[in-house]
């Protein structure tokens, strides 16, 4: 861990690590509101910023909780997402809102130098409470919506690995720069101009 602006950045959990593959707990309103709680929320912001993530869990910083966080703004390693302020998501339950799936490469602050392919929904309804616990209902489409299908996935212990369906799409990640980066972001650049997400 290391200290900045009074927050912690800390450690991530890598693949193979037992806590990236259990379950995260629900929070009571009451345990939202604690200090400790709020503290973590603070140091995942900051973890996740300094590491030039997408998002991250809970659990990806050792905490077995069900809160992730989420932000693109103008970020190095994902320049072709669409951005999303900083949301925080606490208790989240998403539904597919129909069977339309994109085909999406991915990485993951938990398996480092690593990308995949994997199918993600486009179209996705998100329920969370935010860290101050009010609700929040919305639909979420594009790219976005596969973020938020990240992050809740690892909130059940699952990583993008487990959906890779065509092992020979991984790679490092300068290997997808080298040979692959260019092809899917220009498939990749059509969706999201057809989704608008």
């Amino acid at each position: 861990m290391r200290w900045m602006c009074g927050m912690t950045i800390r450690k991530i959990a890598t693949v193979g690590h037992p806590v990236l593959r259990a379950p995260t707990e629900v929070l009571t309103p009451e345990r939202l509101a604690s200090p400790g709680i709020q503290t973590l929320i603070d140091d995942m912001i900051e973890t996740m910023r300094d590491a030039n993530g997408a998002g991250i869990a809970a659990n990806q910083v050792y905490e077995s909780v069900r809160i992730a966080v989420i932000e693109v703004n103008d970020n190095p390693r994902y320049p072709y997402k669409p951005k999303i302020p900083l949301t925080v998501i606490v208790n989240p339950v998403i539904e597919p809102l129909d069977d339309e799936t994109v085909e999406i490469n991915e990485g993951c602050l938990s398996v480092p130098n690593m990308r995949g392919n994997v199918f993600r929904n486009v179209n996705v309804r998100v329920r969370y409470l935010d860290r101050h616990g009010n609700e929040h209902d919305e639909v979420r489409r594009g790219l976005t919506a596969g973020t938020f299908q990240h992050e809740c996935d690892h909130l059940d212990g699952t990583l993008f690995l487990d959906r890779v369906v065509d092992s020979t799409t991984l790679t490092t990640w300068e290997q997808f720069e080298r040979f692959h980066r260019a092809a899917f972001i220009d498939r990749i650049a059509a969706f999201v101009e057809r989704v608008g997400s």
